[in-house]
């Protein structure tokens, strides 16, 4: 109930307008935005963007200062000895992102507004009626008040709620576009401007891309471990096989995340600033495009590998597997066993980068020759799918574990009679 309480909350503030606008004329602006970059990161933020909502900048700001962290983590010595600090450590970083946070926000929330001020309607109308610096303070502080809090919102539901608060509020964002999708598309039939063999392939294609998406997230290579029999006072331990498993995909959906977030953060102040070249590599950053596809795949690639070498670490897997005995049938334990696990892992992250970059782009370049109204990928459908799959298994968790506190209840354990 308390997630879904910050949920609600989250959609009511995507529709809290920006002051200072003229919603109308700013509409008009954004009709022929669908199926552009730009259409990307209003489905992102819920539809904030495109009414320039105090949410208008959604998450992406904060994702884009842990990417920055992360980063940090690994080529500056300072934020490195602070994440192996255990939780103090985590809990300074975790202030360093929320900084940044800010001052990202900031100055997209500068270049948003100063872009704002030069944008006119159709007929020559401007989208700003009263420009100026007092225009500009009222909407960065505004955009970035919004960014903050939902930070804070999305801080609250990975502690007090079930699923990672930061994630559910992207699935939350993307989700909220698809009513308005499915009517639009019914419409389009109606009108002819749409085929049905076309809704029936979209319909399939996204049957397909989920399949795919819920067999691959649940794979994974068992590298099998045996434990050789010792003796521990009067009994015999070990002597048991068992398996270490290890995902195809184990960043997740991070990569997509970031690798969206990375190509929104230059796109979003281009698609607000009338500078000739500047449209010209906004279009080119377009999804679809050859270009953005090249980068697309290239950060997808990049953040797989990344974050499966902070996430997993053979060599402390290695050690620990020595020090209870195991191994790895035909590997010695330790050095040896670190190597192995290392080149399986590597092999295993390939493929999953592949999987990845597949299911993301190759549905926006299908769609995107069927001209397709609205904003749909893979991407889209691999956050939803992957996000989904986790809450549900930490619902389940929670499940098992009050079925077996229920179970449990008015039952004497052996020993404690009376």
């Amino acid at each position: 109930m308390f997630t879904l309480t910050m949920l609600a909350v989250y959609r009511v503030g995507c529709h809290v307008p920006t002051p200072g606008i003229d919603a109308h004329v700013l509409a008009k602006f954004f009709e022929g935005t669908d199926g552009t970059l730009l259409g990307l990161v209003s489905a992102f933020t819920g539809g904030a963007l495109k009414q320039m909502a105090v949410f208008a900048l959604g998450i992406m700001p904060y994702i884009s200062a842990s990417i920055i962290l992360q980063l940090l983590t690994v080529v500056f010595e300072p934020i490195e000895k602070l994440s192996k600090e255990g939780e103090q450590g985590r809990k300074k970083i975790t202030e360093y992102t929320r900084y940044g946070t800010i001052l990202l926000a900031i100055i997209q929330g500068i270049g948003i507004a100063t872009g704002l001020q030069s944008m006119s309607g159709p007929a020559g109308e401007p989208v700003v009626p009263h420009p100026g610096i007092g225009f500009i303070l009222m909407t960065v502080i505004t955009l970035t008040a919004g960014t903050a809090f939902i930070m804070w919102l999305g801080e609250q539901i990975t502690e007090r709620g079930i699923g990672n608060g930061i994630s559910l509020i992207i699935f939350a964002g993307i989700v909220a576009g698809m009513p308005s999708a499915i009517v639009n598309s019914i419409r389009l039939v109606e009108t002819g401007a749409m085929t049905v063999t076309v809704i029936v392939f979209i319909l399939a294609l996204m049957l397909v891309t989920v399949a795919a998406i819920v067999y691959m997230e649940r794979a994974q290579r068992r590298v099998p471990i045996h434990y050789a029999k010792r003796v521990v006072g009067m009994r015999n331990m070990g002597g048991q096989a068992s398996h270490l498993p290890l995902k195809i995909n184990m960043s997740g959906v991070i990569p997509p995340i970031f690798a969206s977030s990375i190509m929104m953060f230059p796109a979003t102040i281009a698609n607000f600033v009338n500078v000739p070249w500047v449209k010209t590599a906004s279009t080119f950053l377009s999804p679809g495009h050859l270009v953005y596809n090249v980068f697309y795949v290239a950060f997808i690639f990049f953040f797989c590998y990344f974050y499966t070498a902070i996430t997993f670490n053979p060599v402390n897997v290695a050690e620990n597997v020595k020090n209870q005995g195991g191994f790895v049938p035909g590997i010695r334990p330790g050095k040896e066993t670190a190597n192995y696990l290392d080149t399986v892992l590597g092999r295993l992250t390939f493929a999953g980068a592949i999987y990845v970059a597949v299911v993301c782009v190759l549905p926006t370049i299908l769609i995107s020759q069927l001209n397709v109204p609205f904003f749909f990928g893979g991407t889209s459908l691999l956050i939803v799918v992957g996000v989904g799959m986790d809450t549900a298994s930490q619902i389940e968790a929670h499940l098992i574990s009050r079925s077996y506190e229920g179970f449990m209840k008015g039952v004497t354990l052996k020993g404690r009679h009376g």
